[in-house]
């Protein structure tokens, strides 16, 4: 196999051509670590690779070459370091209930992706193993916390990644690199069996993916709750992957051009949400301009962000360095995860309890949203990501809510789903001829409804295609 034809590919397509034995899943590997080996150099995308996985028995996927985010996810034997100095060399003792359903759906997985220290920034240039680059224009980053997951499959190193989402997580990597992220709702993938909940309910668990099938059929494949769960969601009516095959029908859908926070979104980002209201009103939607009303101010909504952060963070923090022996301060934590464990360790459970009655505010008020609208359509981001070294200067001058005011006004529009709990997705509908990037487009639903999303991603992938595009750095070149 060609890496060309290779790259050409997505996770159903290569899945097919083995189970057909056109190709055996030997060749479809040897390919892909050529590709970490050729473009991982220039990208930073992989904390670490590895040729010496069995090959699945079965599944669907089986033979698709795979990676997991070396945070969320628990590989037996392999390493989890949450791109922190304080957890490097810790060791996963048994495979996560996700880890077992990418096994059961027959993925080959190849390696970890990188991460910005313990998740929490939407910027992966941790001091543990540098910045990872975008691969269509290398002066920028990929976002983050799924940062690695996305520049890998950008560049086509594998057609699909594990990738999580606690504050749009898989979104926001996904607007910068050119691909489509889909953030679950909150309880259709399981957190076991270790935890019940990532940060308090905020985070989820996802994939990056070049095409919207792919990732219907990995949400399928890794769906459904687990003994012990705290959240029990509905199952589908029929497979998400069938959903793509189903028209929408006419939806209404509420325009947000610009943040909640009072900042104005850029001219390209503001032009490329407009674009995409113009052609949904040309499919028949019905699209108007809304300023949603979700029952907290802005400085309260990114303060309750910031207790479940900071709480999480330090109890995080806590463990690792319980397991490893290693001090809490300056040499195993970078400035701002010390900011936030500095703030989470100050917090009282009165602060936690009152973080959740805003969470609780902001869903029913989100809640009451889509009785009137179907979808909630906006930039994915405001304007375009910075430039490598950027996002992180001068955080030592940050204490933790400094810390998270900053996210925050890197990506204003994505964590209003996290707290709500419904599903979200980015879309890589425009492109900046400026940057060279991508522009990512978000449309986000109610709780439960990810075969809306699907219907219409399916759709919008039809009428607006990207999959001709390709970046700077991409597999297909290296033949």
């Amino acid at each position: 196999m060609k890496a060309a034809e290779y790259a050409a590919l997505d996770a159903l397509d290569l899945a097919a051509l083995i189970a057909s034995r056109d190709v055996t899943p030997e060749e479809v590997r040897a390919v892909a670590l050529k590709a970490f080996e050729a473009l991982n150099p220039s990208l930073n995308a992989l904390v670490e690779h590895w040729d010496d996985e069995p090959l699945p028995p079965s599944g669907p996927l089986r033979g698709v070459p795979f990676l997991i985010k070396d945070v969320g996810v628990a590989m037996a034997g392999r390493r989890n370091e949450l791109g922190s100095r304080l957890a490097q060399g810790l060791v996963a003792p048994f495979d996560s209930e996700l880890m077992r359903r990418f096994r059961e759906a027959g993925l080959l997985t190849l390696g970890r992706t990188t991460v910005p220290e313990l998740a929490a920034s939407t910027a992966t240039e941790s001091l543990a193993t540098g910045p990872t680059r975008n691969p269509w224009n290398p002066r920028y980053g990929a976002g983050g916390s799924s940062g690695g997951a996305a520049a890998a499959v950008a560049a086509g190193l594998v057609p699909v990644a594990h990738a999580t989402d606690g504050g749009g997580s898989i979104r926001v990597p996904a607007a910068v690199t050119g691909l489509f992220g889909l953030k679950p709702s909150r309880g259709r993938v399981s957190m076991g069996p270790g935890l019940d909940e990532v940060w308090s309910g905020l985070a989820m668990q996802g994939v990056l993916s070049r095409t919207v099938r792919d990732s219907a059929a990995l949400l399928d494949a890794i769906q459904g709750h687990a003994p012990g769960d705290p959240y029990r969601i509905a199952a589908p009516e029929r497979s998400f992957l069938a959903e793509l095959a189903r028209e929408p029908g006419r939806l209404r859908i509420g325009l947000l051009v610009h943040p909640l926070n009072g900042a104005r979104s850029a001219a390209s980002m503001v032009s490329a949400v407009e674009g995409v209201a113009r052609q949904l009103q040309e499919m028949g939607h019905a699209v108007e301009a809304v300023q949603p009303d979700i029952g907290l101010d802005w400085d309260t909504f990114v303060e309750l962000n910031a207790r479940f952060w900071a709480a999480n963070t330090a109890d995080w923090i806590d463990a690792l360095a319980a397991q490893t022996g290693r001090p809490i301060d300056g040499s195993t934590l970078e400035p701002a995860s010390l900011a936030l464990y500095e703030l989470g360790r100050g917090l009282s459970a009165i602060d936690l309890l009152g973080a959740m009655h805003w969470r609780n505010t902001v869903a029913r008020h989100m809640g009451a949203f889509f009785t009137r609208y179907d979808l909630l359509l906006s930039p994915t981001l405001a304007d375009q990501p910075p430039l490598i070294g950027e996002y992180n200067r001068g955080q030592e001058n940050l204490d933790g809510r400094g810390w998270m005011h900053r996210v925050f006004q890197q990506s204003p529009f994505t964590a209003l789903a996290n707290v709500s709990g419904g599903p979200s997705m980015s879309m890589p509908l425009a492109h900046d001829a400026a940057s060279g990037l991508p522009i990512g487009i978000q449309l986000s639903a109610d709780w439960g409804q990810e075969g809306m999303l699907l219907r219409l991603a399916g759709q919008l992938e039809r009428a607006l295609p990207w999959s001709a595009r390709t970046p700077e750095l991409w597999t297909g070149t290296l033949d």
